[in-house]
């Protein structure tokens, strides 16, 4: 097994088939009002395949890919690979941008698009612990980024963004790319991939 992956990309750069998807994701998709959303949810789903695939060294359309939510139950909530419990995976999307990460232990990944305009101070509360500090709206989807990759790797919650500082997992990844921001947090080092 490889070192963590990254791979991310616009949704219509995603070369893999929606018949990977389970029913459930399939419904899922359906029920978003926006075309562009669904097709961010879509190439999510479908690269964090190609991402784990890379790691295992494994077909992708065989990887079955499950969500959990410890209050809800199935059906969405942190993803987990049917017969790989030592492989942590993790998917982000925004419109227009999507991204996945496969490794060894547990992983998380977030992408955030850059807003246009002053930094908003409602936001930059919600997210900012004591003693941290945001010049601008960059800084703080960066912020937001690398605490939500935390959040999907189960380190932090929503609740506590705003009284837990930003503190750098095992092996953080960060990129730009098309007015995006995207971390990955990870066990194990990674590697972006196309």
């Amino acid at each position: 097994m490889l070192d963590a992956v990254v791979m991310a990309g616009r949704p219509e750069e995603i070369d893999a088939p929606p018949s990977w998807l389970t029913p459930a994701e399939r419904e899922r998709a359906a029920r978003l009002r926006h075309e562009a959303d669904r097709a961010a949810f879509v190439a999510a789903h479908l690269l964090v395949r190609l991402a784990a695939a890379a790691c295992l060294d494994a077909d992708p359309a065989r990887l079955g890919l499950t969500q959990h939510c410890d209050l809800h139950g199935p059906g969405h909530g942190r993803p987990s690979l049917e017969g790989h419990p030592e492989l942590g995976v993790s998917f982000s999307h925004t419109r227009g941008y999507v991204a996945a990460v496969a490794g060894p232990g547990k992983v998380g990944v977030d992408v955030e698009r850059i807003p246009d305009g002053p930094l908003d101070p409602a936001l930059a509360a919600s997210v900012t612990a004591p003693g941290e500090r945001v010049a601008d709206s960059r800084e703080l989807i960066r912020l937001w980024a690398r605490k939500e990759a935390l959040i999907k790797r189960g380190e932090l919650s929503l609740d506590r963004m705003r009284t837990t500082a930003w503190r750098p997992g095992p092996h953080v990844l960060e990129w730009e790319c098309d007015g995006v921001l995207g971390t990955a947090v990870t066990d194990r080092p990674a590697r972006r991939i196309p």
